[in-house]
């Protein structure tokens, strides 16, 4: 007797199941997709007990003749491929021919389905574990699946299955996913006789809006980049409204939903610079690429997926988001401002007077030798000479109220985005004024966001140009110090930086980069030289570059308890507007957020 033998096609098809099927979502992706692939326009899906008790799918695709029928319930059969060449570029949704006969394994399914020019519908059902004959049934178009009793006959596997309301909601993942990729189809979802989703066939933006939340839609940027065959294109969310998981994040390579380690790597690096490292980007992004320049034939489950070009689409979907998210981000996504309807007493948008409107108060000087009368300053605070914000931010040292004032533009000029500023609260904040409401502005963390794009546009175009010091700076450093910097001083040039050893337990800072004369020079160029101690010089320059970059511009920006004048916030809001990723400071915290007049009139009870 042979101690090898076949197994039973039902037996290899529960087999199949338990990788194919893994729950009721499984079952449902792999219906939907069908659904896709036979060019549908309207798909209702029906659920009951969370796809456990019934899943039933009825859209109004191309539809299946008579004859195929029983095919379409056999392993590895499918209308969609019938060579390698058609393997190597699959352009379907589905290919394998394994999903239906897998779910008819394991539940009690009934296929209806009515193909083109047929005078009827013809109908196939699973009956303990054998397929009936077609019988004629009444159906207008398409092809309608309903799977009853998921794994009655393999209670095993049933018991792993969770409670009702979790398999819906992964049911609702799935649904959602395959409504992203294709808005141009209307889609509708019940639960336990329950309209959950209603979706029209609409425009890409409003389907996203409609899944995603109007939240999202608000505060993301809109994509659309082509190179050679490759576009890409979507909506990627701004760094304030990043989450605490990953679960608004959607990739789609040619329509089909993809989680891919390559891709995840590329839009991670595309945010780094602007998102907290314990925060997750949000988006829905959909690349369009030639279909024989991807593998989808992975997984059984289709969603990994191998590209022949990596490298350059690393590059690619890097560059695309990162030039996407660079721009000025002149509306805040940490505003609380509420919708128009929302405003108190039913006032609308319109209704809310322009900036120019409001009755201009005099400017309140903050420095003191403005006002010698005025009363002495919070304890530490600190008055900073005015010959360095001269060179901070390139502004006059008007030291007049005559010539405070003059910061205050005429009524007719545009007010700017980020407003104009009304003061300093406790030394750390600037107060700011635009035609929407009140601006608060974390001064060291915008300035420091602005000092660090320039020290990366510099040191990308080789113009990080250097400043002796009139008197060197002196500092104790042991060995291993006085080492990194005798076999890394070409980094160190490069940086902008001039430090040689002074003595065996002493090194000089003679330059520092430009940006940063005015910085603590000693804590600077020690904190630097540890980094490169840490990491190598190698890295300095590649892959820790930017680490480095952002310390130098974190030891060169405003502190707080700094006090500076009207002009010279003026001149920090000014530079935040031209300078990119604003929005955020170099280690992903918020730089600003925009309070609404309505949400102000919200707090005084006015208008009730």
């Amino acid at each position: 007797m042979n101690a090898i033998k076949l197994l039973p096609d039902l037996l290899i098809s529960q087999i199949s199941a338990g990788e194919v099927i893994g729950r009721p979502a499984s079952a449902l992706k792999e219906l939907l997709e069908n659904s896709v692939d036979a060019g549908a326009t309207e798909i209702t899906v029906q659920l009951f007990q969370g796809g456990i008790k019934l899943i039933r799918i009825a859209d109004n695709g191309t539809g299946i003749s008579r004859d195929d029928l029983p095919l379409a319930l056999t392993r590895h059969a499918t209308s969609k491929i019938n060579t390698l060449e058609d393997l190597q570029k699959v352009a379907s949704l589905g290919f394998r021919g394994e999903a239906l006969a897998s779910i008819a394994a394991v539940s009690r399914l009934t296929l209806t389905s009515r193909g083109a020019g047929e005078k009827h519908a013809w109908q196939i059902q699973t009956k303990d574990r054998h397929l009936s004959s077609p019988e004629p049934a009444a159906l207008a178009s398409g092809t309608t699946v309903e799977i009853h009793d998921l794994y009655f006959n393999t209670p095993a596997r049933r018991k792993f299955l969770k409670t009702e309301a979790t398999e819906y909601a992964h049911c609702d993942e799935a649904f959602k996913r395959i409504a992203l990729s294709r808005a141009d189809i209307g889609f509708t979802l019940q639960h336990n006789g329950t309209i959950r989703r209603y979706l029209r066939p609409a425009d890409a933006r409003l389907r996203i809006a409609a899944m995603l939340g109007d939240e999202f839609a608000q505060t993301s940027v809109f994509v659309d980049e082509r190179a050679a065959d490759l576009r890409l294109w979507g909506a990627s969310a701004l760094p304030n409204y990043s989450r605490s998981s990953r679960d608004n994040q959607y990739f789609f390579v040619n329509g089909r939903f993809v989680r891919d380690k390559l891709i995840t790597h590329a839009l991670r690096e595309a945010y780094r610079d602007i998102l907290h490292p314990d925060r997750h980007p949000a988006f829905a992004l959909f690349l369009e690429m030639n279909a024989d320049g991807v593998d989808v034939n992975v997984h059984p489950t289709k969603t990994e997926v191998k590209f022949r070009d990596s490298r350059a689409l690393h590059q690619f979907i890097f560059h695309t988001i990162n030039k996407a998210l660079a721009s000025p981000q002149l509306v805040s996504a940490a505003s609380i401002s509420p919708s128009p309807d929302q405003v108190p007493g039913n006032r609308s948008r319109a209704a809310i007077a322009p900036f120019s409107a409001y009755a201009r108060q005099r400017v309140i000087p903050l420095a003191p030798q403005i006002m010698p009368d005025a009363p002495p300053a919070l304890p530490g605070m600190v008055a900073q000479p005015q010959a360095f914000y001269q060179t901070l931010f390139g502004t006059g040292t008007e030291s007049s109220v005559d010539s405070m004032a003059a910061a205050i533009v005429d009524e007719k000029q545009e007010i700017p985005p980020l407003g104009f500023a009304l003061g300093q609260l406790l030394g750390i904040y600037i107060l700011s004024q635009n035609d929407r409401g009140l601006l608060i502005v974390d001064m060291h963390a915008a300035h420091e966001r602005i000092l660090y794009e320039k020290l990366k546009s510099a040191l990308d175009n080789h113009k990080l140009s250097m400043q002796p010091l009139l008197i060197p700076a002196t500092f104790q450093a042991d060995s291993l110090d006085i080492a990194t910097v005798e076999e890394s001083s070409a980094v160190l040039c490069e940086l902008g930086f001039e430090i040689s050893v002074f003595s065996p337990t002493m090194l000089v800072v003679r330059a520092v980069p430009a940006t940063l004369k005015d910085a603590d020079v000693i804590k600077l160029a020690h904190d630097v030289v540890s980094e490169i101690r840490e990491f190598g010089a190698s890295q300095a320059l590649t892959s820790r570059r930017n680490e480095l970059l952002s310390t130098m511009a974190c030891h060169g920006a405003v502190r707080a308890n700094r006090m500076l004048t009207i002009p010279e916030m003026n001149a920090l809001l000014r530079e935040m507007e031209a300078t990119a990723r604003s929005g955020q400071c170099n280690h992903g915290r918020p730089t600003w957020f925009e309070i609404s007049l309505a949400d102000l009139d919200k707090m005084f009870m006015r208008g009730r």
